[in-house]
């Protein structure tokens, strides 16, 4: 290939923006983790951008290898139960574990997998000039531009949420064209078997057609890619499973994807769907962003006031990575957006992965599922703050395909009624079968509320009624009344006791397996659990009975616990105490994502569970376990460390070229979770809201002196449609607007106000001298 003169800027850009609703490159993806991305929620693209070669990965929410797991379902070990609590009580907690594991080795979720690569070949002639590739953040378009002795060139991409398809195009100057569909992927099994073909289909019209099947007995069929070809004018020839275009001055590509349950393909209805649409690029763009574009555009951050950027957005990464103790405000702004982006575009028929809806190679860590004890939540952490509902409605759809699941993994392991939910899940089921000896899966009591909370969050957000009734409200009741069954037990002090209980991934020192009693997560979740039950029912008056006996239930929930270093104990039992060197904070669920523990109501438990969070290692500096410090931090009104549990990622190499992130420092492991988490983590240092309170830059690191943010969407049903905030004049302004008639506490750096809302009057409050 011939080099690329990144210095030389293309003419022929007329859209060269360089702001921080896109990313740019001035060279092609040297790696499969910097293709830049593109998506609908269930079809993504990663498109490398080689301006001779390109490779486009295409990827499904819904693609998974079946491994046998399917079928399997929780241990029936309801009527053990009283002896599996025996033993965790008398410090046998291994015995128990052997319980549930049957003496199974542990099983893995289906692992999510890319589909197929469509590979564009194009003639060189002589040097590459002005090359430059982006994307666009609000209308989720990848383009691609250069030129060289023959004209200009430019592919653009998209993936369409009104049609259900990918789009590209490709313009340049009449050429000979080469194009395909393989399976040739880094480390796809031997035993996914693909055929791939090519064929004219009309004048001026090709087809490529891409089959996977699986290995027989585990599941599913298997999985395949449709393109229809329109080159008007061309002549088509093909060679094997390459379609060769002569003479094509402009070629439009749109494809299918599919995965099939049982065998057989659906070549000819892909075929036929995609015939029927508009074969013009600007027509189907024009369809998506009509619905993209305004679901990008509610939420916004300066940080900058529009100052200029490199023309290579990595460019902003490394110059963070060469001031690793500052901030950079352009790149944060950046990652706000770009955050937003990839959560909107990963969200659809099921929320973000651990790699969001993207990945070009088969064996993706942790099975590329939904870890869903940290890692899912989040990257939820900015759905409802920052404004993507999308991502909320994903999230529904995901539970609402496995809720009955957590059902019978309630009834079989405990014989009671709720919900139990896993550990992780790949999306097609919720039962709980991955756990064996030394990870008691089944123990882990708060993961229904957990992932319950973004859905109660929304609700109290957007006062959506309708789903409240028609689904929210039966699993909010169902979280309650597992552990209305469940606590059954007391200690000496009248006190119900969580047994077995699990704070997830860690054990207490000293003390023998990890099934232990009184996790703060589950007792936390326990209380969060039958609150918000009480809260939904006696709106919709509806469960009286139940709400008397709930309410009961909480007064004998125990206390937590505070050891002689002031910090608050992972579990609220006597002798059990942490691992101060984990990347989990599971015992802070108090302080985030729930409001139970804050600074102005509790401040006693607050400065414990501050001690708690400085005094807590960081293991391997993963991703997940920064951003989870730095969302508690922020709420225990700590800015120095959250912004230090920022550095951690932004200043340790953990940003591709395509600002993706890794899961550990020096680019190990292409990972969603930083790169999706950022906007809602930033979003909590500037605004921190609960139903009756909105407290105003509660977190505010020192270099972001100055900014706006815009359509932040809050519990209690206010959006603060405009904070802006400049330090060195001590001015601090925000637009609120408000649902719902109400009387709001609005708090700012130590000043606070009461502020009456009129429903749908927006009221400016401004606080001076800050």
């Amino acid at each position: 290939m011939n080099p690329l003169d990144t210095n030389d800027v293309n003419p022929l850009d007329t859209n060269d923006v360089r702001d921080t609703h896109a990313i740019h490159d001035t060279a092609p993806a040297g790696r499969w983790e910097d293709a830049f991305l593109s998506g609908n929620g269930e079809f993504g693209i990663m498109v490398e951008g080689g301006p001779h070669r390109e490779r486009t990965i295409l990827n499904h929410h819904r693609y998974v290898l079946p491994n046998g797991t399917r079928g399997l379902r929780a241990a029936e070990t309801a009527d053990r139960l009283e002896e599996i609590r025996d033993l965790i009580l008398a410090g046998r907690a291994p015995e128990a574990q052997k319980i549930w594991a049957r003496g199974e080795e542990l099983r893995w979720t289906q692992s999510f997998h890319p589909g197929h690569a469509l590979e564009l070949a194009t003639p060189e002639h002589g040097p590459v000039h002005g090359y430059r590739r982006g994307t666009e953040f609000a209308t989720g378009e990848i383009t691609v531009r250069w030129s060289d002795d023959a004209g200009a060139w430019q592919r653009r991409s998209f993936v369409s949420r009104a049609d259900a398809v990918i789009v590209q195009e490709l313009t340049g100057p009449p050429a000979e064209l080469r194009l395909r569909l393989t399976g040739d992927l880094p480390d796809c099994p031997e035993d996914v078997r693909h055929r791939c073909t090519a064929t004219e289909s009309a004048p001026g019209c090709g087809l490529l057609v891409a089959h996977a099947t699986y290995p027989q007995g585990q599941g599913a069929y298997g999985f395949e890619a449709v393109t229809l070809v329109h080159a008007p004018g061309a002549r088509i020839d093909t060679d094997g499973d390459v379609l060769i275009l002569r003479g094509a001055g402009r070629v439009l590509l749109l494809t299918d994807l599919t995965r099939h349950e049982r065998p057989g393909w659906a070549t000819a209805e892909s075929r036929r769907r995609l015939a029927g649409l508009p074969a013009d690029y600007d027509t189907l763009l024009a369809a998506h962003t009509a619905l993209h574009t305004p679901a990008y555009r509610r939420a916004t951050l300066d940080l900058t006031g529009g100052a200029q950027l490199p023309a290579a957005s990595a460019e902003l990464a490394e110059r963070q990575r060469k001031n690793p103790g500052a901030l950079d405000p352009a790149l944060l702004e950046l990652l706000f957006h770009h955050g937003r982006y990839l959560l909107l575009s990963a969200s659809g028929v099921l929320p973000p992965r651990l790699t969001g809806l993207w990945i070009a190679a088969w064996g993706a860590a942790w099975c590329g599922d939904f870890t869903t004890d940290a890692n899912l939540n989040l990257q939820l952490a900015g759905a409802n703050l920052a404004a993507v509902p999308e991502a909320v409605h994903a999230h529904a759809a995901l539970i609402r395909g496995q809720v009955e699941d957590w059902r019978a993994n309630a009834r079989a392991l405990y014989g009671i009624r709720g919900l139990l939910a896993p550990g992780r899940t790949d999306g097609e089921h919720g039962h709980l079968f991955h756990l064996d000896d030394d990870w008691p899966w089944p123990a882990w009591l708060a993961g229904a509320d957990w992932l319950l909370h973004p859905l109660h969050e929304y609700w109290r957000t957007t006062g959506d009624d309708e789903f409240l009734r028609g689904e929210l409200a039966g699993w909010l009741v169902g979280a309650a009344e597992f552990f209305e069954d469940f606590l059954t037990r007391t200690d000496d002090r009248g006190h119900v006791v969580f047994v077995p209980s699990y704070s997830p991934e860690i054990a207490p020192e000293g003390v023998a397996g990890s099934a232990t009693v009184n996790a703060v997560m589950d007792v936390s979740a326990g209380r969060h659990a039958l609150e918000s039950a009480i809260e939904v029912c006696e709106h919709l008056g509806i469960e009286p009975g139940a709400v008397r006996r709930w309410q009961g239930l909480l007064l004998r929930f125990p206390p937590y616990l505070v050891n002689q270093e002031g910090r608050l104990t992972e579990w609220a039992w006597p002798g059990l105490d942490g691992n101060l060197d984990h990347r989990h904070v599971s015992h802070l669920y108090p302080v985030w994502p729930l409001h139970e523990i804050t600074r102005d109501a509790t401040p006693e438990l607050a400065e414990a569970a501050h001690r708690a969070l400085a005094d807590r290692g960081d293991e391997n500096l993963s991703a997940h376990g920064s951003l989870h410090r730095a969302l508690a931090a922020a709420r225990l009104r700590d800015a120095d460390l959250a912004r230090a549990n920022l550095l951690k990622i932004l200043g340790a190499d953990m940003l591709f070229r395509s600002l993706m992130t890794s899961h550990n420092p020096a680019l190990e492991i292409y990972n969603a979770d930083a790169a999706i988490t950022f906007p809602g983590l930033i979003v909590e240092l500037l605004a921190d809201a609960r139903p009756g309170r909105l407290d105003l830059l509660p977190a505010l690191p020192p270099e972001l002196a100055r900014g706006t943010l815009r359509g932040v969407t809050c519990q209690g049903r206010v959006t603060v449609e405009e904070l802006t905030w400049d330090l060195a004049r001590g001015t601090v302004r925000a637009l609120l607007c408000s649902a719902v008639d109400q009387t709001l506490a609005v708090h700012c750096r130590g000043a606070g106000r009461s502020v009456t809302l009129a429903a749908g009057a927006a009221v400016e409050v401004a606080f001076d001298g800050v």
